[in-house]
């Protein structure tokens, strides 16, 4: 065994030391000894600019989340249920920014932020893509339904309706009373049978011009297209009395199974140079574009009245349509049917029976009136059964079926609405 106690490194053996060996107490040899102190901070870690940059990227941090946080919460109110709980219509006016939309939907109570919705539009690149128009607002809709309804362009369709047989000032009375159009009527007035008998759709803000401008549009395509499939032997000069006609059959019958009957009726007259004797023609000159009063019957005496338009008294056709044709007027004119007939008169029914002769014609009014008046009398006994005032029941009145005229065979006596009139001799 090695036992030189100056080998180094000897298991055992404590390594010489340079100076001199202190004793130490107990609490002193208790006492934990100083560690190893940190190294000195370089001169560079101390320079501003890195202080600088690491509050940079520190504040860059924190703005990222913030930023990630707002966006997370930002993207839910975009996308969950908005505060409406009924919805409604809203208006979106020509050359509107984003953000004034975005404040009227926020006032309107439609969503719950205007920044949210803005910043929303934006991020999803649809800043310009919104329309203009007048959009149903669903209840609880979020602002992202919302932006793509606007973005869609989808908006309230309005209906405008023009029924066959009105007049042009009836007509352009519905257009004035529309709320939903805007701006003044036409200054002057289209001719009468100009504008097209349909139903249109617009959206709010729509103009009176508009509406006006495609109904004779429309109508005079209407018209022209008809025309060009005329049958060829019609006793029509032109297509000015082609419309007059078509008007007078529209008011006549409101049945669409008559109406080429009708027509050939008032055309087989014209070739022979008998006069049409059609009851609304004698409205017409009555009481013009304004149309009968409700209340007012056609009296006895009407019949020979002097207007311009009264085929009771005029031969041929009236100096202009009296109402506004419908497509199945125009086409029974254009091709009527093929018949001999030249009376008809109401069946008490709500349509027509026809005849070819004066008798056959004179028995058919004898029936209607049969018919009237056992409805009167049918009236009458229950007014009286039921203890009724029978004031209001019905009654003949002269502005039925006549006997005058050379042959005995004028009309019945049509209300404005038309559909049971009759023409004779």
């Amino acid at each position: 065994m090695n036992t030189n106690p100056a080998g180094n490194g000897e298991f055992g053996q404590r390594p010489a030391t340079s100076g001199p060996i202190v004793p130490k107490t107990a609490s002193e040899a208790l006492r934990p000894e100083a560690g190893t102190p940190p190294p000195k901070r370089s001169r560079a870690s101390r320079s501003q600019v890195v202080v600088f940059m690491n509050f940079v990227i520190s504040s860059v941090m924190l703005m990222v989340l913030a930023a990630g946080v707002a966006v997370y919460f930002g993207k839910q109110e975009f996308t969950e249920p908005g505060p409406s709980a009924n919805g409604d219509t809203f208006l979106v006016k020509p050359n509107t920014g984003v953000q004034d939309i975005a404040d009227q939907l926020e006032r309107r109570g439609l969503i719950s932020d205007a920044r949210v919705f803005r910043l929303g539009v934006r991020a999803f690149g649809n800043d310009s893509a919104l329309k203009a128009g007048e959009y149903e607002i669903k209840p609880r809709a979020s602002m992202r339904d919302i932006m793509e309804l606007l973005k869609s362009g989808k908006s309230v369709m309005y209906s405008l309706t023009v029924p066959e047989g009105l007049t042009v000032e009836q007509a352009l009375q519905r257009i004035a009373d529309e709320p939903a159009l805007s701006g003044d009527m036409p200054a002057t007035t289209p001719p009468e049978g100009s504008l097209a008998t349909d139903t249109l759709r617009f959206t709010r803000g729509a103009t009176r011009q508009q509406m006006v401008d495609k109904l004779l549009a429309d109508q005079k395509k209407l018209v022209d297209d008809v025309w060009q499939r005329r049958a060829p032997d019609l006793p029509l000069a032109n297509v000015e009395e082609f419309v007059t006609l078509a008007s007078i059959v529209e008011k006549e019958t409101g049945k669409g199974d008559e109406r080429s009957r009708v027509a050939a009726v008032f055309l087989n007259r014209l070739a022979k140079g008998m006069r049409l004797q059609s009851d609304p023609t004698i409205i017409y000159g009555l009481f013009g574009g304004k149309g009968k009063p409700a209340d007012r019957p056609i009296y006895q005496s009407d019949i020979q009245k002097q207007t311009p338009y009264n085929t009771y008294v005029i031969n041929g056709l009236p100096p202009t349509p009296i109402a506004n044709p419908g497509r199945a007027a125009l086409e029974a004119v254009a091709n009527p049917s093929k018949t001999d007939d030249l009376y008809f008169v109401a069946d008490g029914t709500g349509g027509h029976v026809f005849a070819a002769t004066l008798d056959e014609h004179n028995e058919n009014v004898a029936r209607y009136r049969a018919l009237q008046k056992k409805q009167a009398d049918d009236a009458a006994k229950a007014a009286k059964t039921t203890g009724a005032d029978d004031s209001n029941a019905v009654k003949p009145t002269d502005s039925g079926p006549t006997d005058s005229g050379p042959t005995g065979g004028p009309a019945d006596g049509a209300e404005d609405s038309g559909g049971d009139a009759g023409a004779a001799q």
